[in-house]
């Protein structure tokens, strides 16, 4: 018995192209976002290689999680934009492979270095005088290079596990980035299986970190209410206000699109809340930590002052 199918070599990213009369209007709207992101997640980055006074291990993970940004948003919103200035939507399936992998990767690696982030918080602010010890150079390069080699053992099992399953048409991606919910709509058969691998490898990888985030931040509040002045429990508190603001934005979206069942995607509704992690969240960070860090601020001024007094 013969059968009507062939295999898939590429696919077409549907993105926004429902939106026909606001293709120039998103173009530069992304366009903007993008340029924002990239510079305020660079500044940061030089701020804190430049500065001196910028030299513990938190702008340490700081820097590096404003490069992941960078990454993150190039992953995506560059190729975004080119579907949405010519209208050609096609991607190869080696493409759509190797943008998933990096995505992948940058997110996972994301994921465990909020973690490695929140210990650095515990360690500030519950043992203040082993924090030295506890987050030597050495333990932050290990903490990192650990967070970077998960992310690239993410990437590479999700993507390959994914592009080892067949597809045979459709091959239209209801999405503006190859993401792993809407691909596996496309593969052919039934998936429940594979799907169920997917979510329980995706839900190790999320819950384990923001676990520790949860138990390393249930350490410091019951260290902050220990302090007796007001002011005291502000100064410290305020020392990891806006991990946890960045903790919060990146862990509810990635937990709600990650941790279901294929079946619960929509169409209309997912691409807007991938549209949140994956471009408006990146541009919020360095709003974030500027905004409620003064050593940042700070250090942003002299940087400027020194840029005037080179011009005069």
């Amino acid at each position: 018995m013969s059968t009507n199918t062939s295999v898939v070599t590429e696919f077409i990213l549907e993105g926004f192209s429902h939106l026909a009369g606001l293709q120039s209007l998103l173009f530069s709207l992304f366009l903007t976002v993008y340029l924002l992101t990239t510079a305020g997640n660079l500044l940061i980055v030089v701020l804190v290689s430049a500065d001196s006074a910028l030299q513990s291990p938190m702008y340490f993970f700081l820097r590096i999680l404003s490069a992941l940004e960078i990454g993150y948003t190039s992953v995506t919103i560059p190729l975004l934009l080119h579907h949405l200035l010519t209208g050609q939507r096609h991607i190869p399936l080696s493409g759509c492979a190797l943008q998933m992998f990096f995505f992948l990767f940058f997110g996972a690696t994301e994921c465990c270095l909020l973690a490695a982030m929140a210990y650095d918080r515990y360690a500030a602010i519950c043992e203040p005088l082993r924090y030295p010890l506890l987050l030597s150079h050495r333990m932050c390069l290990q903490l990192a290079g650990s967070a970077w080699a998960c992310g690239a053992m993410v990437g590479l099992g999700h993507t390959s596990f994914i592009f080892s399953l067949p597809f045979c048409g459709p091959n239209v991606i209801p999405h503006f980035f190859c993401e792993i919910q809407p691909i596996l709509q496309l593969v052919c058969g039934d998936t429940s299986f594979s799907e169920m691998q997917i979510i329980l490898a995706a839900a190790l990888l999320i819950l384990c970190p923001f676990g520790l985030i949860l138990g390393s931040y249930g350490r410091i509040l019951a260290t902050i209410f220990r302090i007796p002045s007001a002011a005291g429990r502000c100064k410290a508190f305020s020392t990891c206000s806006s991990h946890l603001v960045v903790v919060s934005l990146f862990y509810s979206t990635g937990i709600f699109i990650y941790i279901r069942p294929k079946a619960s995607y929509d169409p209309a509704t997912d691409p807007l809340l991938s549209l949140f992690y994956a471009v408006v969240t990146p541009i919020l960070n360095p709003i974030i930590y500027s905004l409620r860090n003064t050593d940042v601020k700070a250090a942003l001024k002299r940087t400027i002052q020194k840029m005037r007094a080179a011009e005069i």
